[in-house]
């Protein structure tokens, strides 16, 4: 059977009954009193694996959208702030080649149009409209 769709606000609310859980267990532990209290803690550490489970097949059902890469370099022990900042400089170098790349085209464009004009002034209205346009 398939898991039925779930969305953020659901897996947040079991997220916030795990920790709910876990909170109580810790208020059951600090009290603890011997085998009077035992059977308290026995539930209550059941209904922690109750809700862990719920929010495993609950959190099973959200769409990844983790890209593949990110994950191999963890499971390669690598930082991944460290995979960020080097795909933010990568980005970075190729928006300044696109850059000069359009700048250049942008002066080309103009000394094309200089000269055309120059050459053929009754084309200059045309011209305009063109290099207006881009």
């Amino acid at each position: 059977m398939a898991p039925e769709p779930v969305d953020l606000n659901t897996i947040d609310d079991l997220l916030k009954d795990v920790i709910q859980h876990l909170y109580a267990i810790q208020a059951c532990v600090h009290g603890y009193l011997g085998p009077e209290t035992q059977q308290e803690l026995v539930r209550k550490i059941k209904t922690l694996t109750t809700s862990l489970t719920t929010l495993s097949r609950s959190a099973a059902a959200l769409p990844v959208l983790v890209p593949p890469e990110i994950i191999a370099y963890v499971e390669e022990g690598r930082n991944p702030d460290i995979y960020t900042r080097e795909f933010v400089e990568l980005v970075q170098r190729g928006n300044a080649y696109v850059r000069g790349k359009s700048e250049a085209l942008r002066a080309f464009r103009d000394a094309l149009a200089e000269e055309v004009v120059g050459e053929w002034p009754e084309c200059g209205g045309w011209v305009r409209g063109v290099v207006g346009g881009a």
